[in-house]
């Protein structure tokens, strides 16, 4: 009976989620894609009367020459910058505080994010916390950032996140080693650059698992219980996109069509799962990721096809239909037999781009634990197509 209670307590609040995607105005930010788009998203924060930004970066991006290059276009459109170059994988409460407090101190009037997922989530956070008086952790949920953030302008070095258009920001706790998400329409920043030549010096394994996140949000968005005609068509766009280009990107990482096909899969992929959400994969590898800090594509990469397994049943048809689209199968097989020839897919791509079948180091200890948390995480955001019970959480987990 209680187990009834709440599957029906989960598909209930499923639905105000879903009614909310509808009603709340959701933007997309001014996108500006191809090998000039970083002078242009330069020129275009000039015009906005911005004088001083603080540039949220890794240590990494800013070897690779890319922030030189970034700070160079502004200052030549009379825009000064402020680097903070302190991102780690997985950005805590402590990285965020640290830069809010260089924003502050330098008197910013806006932030650019130049990096992948965590440099553009850590940058979110700051922009919401300059101007709402909060701390981070009261701001952790859905809608509470109450104020509009200060003028937020990313460009993407990596093709996976999406976090160039979505409405969520993730930053960990340290003191719990749990990841938080922030959860609000106003995080979508004001414009956004897909410039491909500042994604061809990522390595082969970076492409791939990056690669990887984007089709998991593509998958999960596809088949969520809340995916509408609108975001269906993005999730399509993005797998097949994923499917044409990851692996010349990955295996043949200057081919600038590739790149740029993939950081476009990846706003596809973005754009799905905003409205629609995503599903069990994700809040297990949020935990396996929080815990023992495997790379967050890395670790969806792994854990999709388990998820679907599981999930197929109750989305044979939309896996189906995924099958389809990128042609792999026989198009007169039944729906089931179709869904496992695009789960077989997905295993391959993995076994392609390297991905291990199981992710080492996974305690079992931990597992009960673990699952506690991707369950919660999932009850409260994720309409997946089929409900999963801690029990099932439990068994996945020991698959890994």
């Amino acid at each position: 009976m209680e187990i009834k209670y709440q599957q029906w307590q989960h598909k209930l609040y499923m639905k105000v989620l879903k009614l909310a995607a509808a009603i709340l105005p959701i933007s997309k930010p001014t996108l500006f894609i191809g090998k000039e788009s970083l002078k242009q998203l330069c020129y275009s924060v000039s015009l906005m009367g911005i004088e001083r930004v603080l540039v949220v970066t890794d240590q990494g991006i800013e070897k690779l020459g890319y922030v030189k290059k970034l700070t160079f276009e502004f200052e030549r459109v009379g825009v000064r910058c402020v680097v903070f170059n302190h991102v780690l994988p997985d950005p805590t409460y402590d990285q965020v505080e640290a830069g809010l407090h260089q924003y502050r101190l330098e008197k910013c009037q806006g932030v650019v994010a130049i990096g992948g997922g965590s440099s553009i989530d850590c940058a979110k956070v700051i922009a919401a916390c300059a101007t709402n008086r909060k701390s981070i952790k009261r701001l952790v949920g859905l809608l509470k950032v109450w104020k509009t953030p200060a003028p937020l302008f990313v460009i993407p070095t990596t093709a996976g996140t999406g976090s160039e258009v979505t409405v969520i920001a993730v930053v960990s706790d340290p003191q719990t080693q749990q990841k938080t998400p922030i959860t609000d329409p106003k995080l979508v920043p004001l414009i956004a650059a897909l410039d491909p030549m500042l994604m061809m010096a990522l390595p082969t394994h970076i492409t791939a698992q990056t690669g990887l996140d984007a089709l998991t949000h593509a998958v999960e968005a596809f088949i969520s219980r809340n995916a509408t005609p609108e975001t269906d068509r993005y999730a399509i766009a993005a797998v097949k996109l994923i499917h044409d280009n990851l692996e010349k990107a990955a295996f043949f990482g200057q081919n600038l069509t590739a790149r740029q096909n993939m950081a476009l899969a990846s706003y596809y992929a973005g754009l799905a799962f905003t409205k629609a959400s995503l599903g069990y994969t994700h809040a297990i590898a949020h935990a396996v990721g929080a815990k023992y800090h495997f790379p967050h594509g890395l670790a969806n990469a792994v854990v999709l096809p388990h998820v679907l397994e599981y999930s197929k049943e109750a989305a044979k048809d939309k896996l189906a239909k995924l099958a389809d689209v990128l042609k792999i199968t026989d198009p007169h097989l039944t729906d089931s037999m179709k869904a496992d020839a695009f789960i077989g897919y997905v295993k391959e791509l993995n076994h392609t781009l390297h991905i291990p079948k199981q992710l080492q180091g996974v305690m079992p200890e931990h597992i009960p634990e673990l699952a506690k948390q991707a369950f919660r995480e999932a009850f409260w955001n994720y309409p997946a197509p089929k409900y999963m019970q801690q029990t099932d959480c439990e068994a996945i987990f020991r698959k890994l």
